[in-house]
């Protein structure tokens, strides 16, 4: 049985537990607020209108936002829909303080994007852990987003209209590497013509996959839905490749799939991965491979390598 060391998930001892703005127009409010999350370790922002705390944004970030809804001036509808609109504090959680208690009210301020709500007279236990429970999704999601930021995974979401919403670094260079232009990544034409396509019948797309050769390279981007968001996201990867294509179906009579097939099997993928690469199943890989071994007279997938390498050297 495998051993797993312990891991405190807990922030540093005598680091603050996390930023928080707290905007509301009364004074009072402010201050018990306030002192009951500094007890608990948070670090404070204080604001009393709506604009004050959009000025203050402009020069820090904080982790959440308490925001009063009834305020002079701009109310915390209005507020919270100015937060949404910049790019740099759209993503700040932002917990409503109200005394309203109708369902339009509600409804409103989640429609304006607040992620959470405190019914006034506000009880510090209740505000305490509904920071908390937003801090650990908070963390959760940074911790993502750094793994995603350094690590080598090329992934990108777009909309159905094949306009890029959101890319990893490596995603960025394989754009580079497929088009050749470092400056505002978008999908290369073909690329983009090949989703739009797919996304005309989303109710079928589940796994797909698009390939080029390029620059002696092989690009593969494979389609996935996410259900309910209107959004899909292409997992992208990029392999050398000594192979040619166009002559290797010449050379050997082989069909675009049967040679796509062959390419990948030389890279020692198995079956399972194939099919994954080209939106086949397994079952159909294998029938693909039994046409090659047909036509090069061959009984194995090594002699069958072996096989179009040779005549591919040959034909050079």
């Amino acid at each position: 049985m495998l051993q797993t060391e312990a891991v405190d998930m807990n922030p540093t001892p005598g680091m603050p537990l996390g930023t928080v703005m707290i905007v509301d127009d009364a004074p009072g409010n402010l201050a018990i607020l306030s002192d009951a999350l500094e007890e608990a370790g948070y670090r404070i922002l204080v604001a009393t209108d709506g604009l004050t705390a959009l000025e203050q944004l402009h020069y820090v970030i904080p982790d959440i936002i308490l925001l009063d809804v009834v305020m002079p001036g701009l109310d915390g509808f209005g507020t919270c829909q100015a937060l949404k609109a910049r790019p740099e504090t759209r993503a700040i959680p932002v917990i409503f303080m109200t005394a309203l208690s109708e369902l339009d009210d509600l409804l409103k301020g989640f429609g304006a994007g607040a992620v959470d709500y405190l019914t006034k007279p506000i009880r510090h236990p209740e505000v305490l852990a509904r920071i908390a429970a937003q801090m650990t999704q908070i963390r959760t999601l940074q911790r993502a987003e750094r793994a995603l930021a350094h690590g080598s995974l090329a992934t990108l979401a777009v909309d159905g209209e094949a306009r890029i919403l959101w890319l990893t670094p490596a995603a960025k260079v394989w754009l580079t590497d497929f088009s050749g232009q470092a400056e505002n990544p978008v999908l290369p034409q073909p690329l983009a013509d090949w989703l739009r396509k797919k996304l005309t019948q989303p109710d079928k797309v589940t796994a797909d996959s698009y390939q080029a050769q390029r620059n002696g390279r092989r690009f593969v981007a494979r389609l996935v839905s996410c259900p309910d968001s209107g959004e899909w996201l292409l997992l992208l990867k990029q392999y050398a490749s000594q192979w040619d294509m166009e002559s290797l179906q010449q050379e050997l009579g082989l069909t675009v799939r049967e040679a796509e097939v062959l390419m990948w099997v030389a890279q020692g993928k198995t079956n399972r991965d194939v099919g994954e690469i080209l939106g086949s199943s397994p079952r159909t890989v294998n029938k693909h491979l039994e046409h090659i071994f047909e036509k090069l007279g061959v009984v194995t997938r090594a002699a069958a390598v072996a096989t179009a390498l040779d005549r591919m050297r040959r034909r050079g």
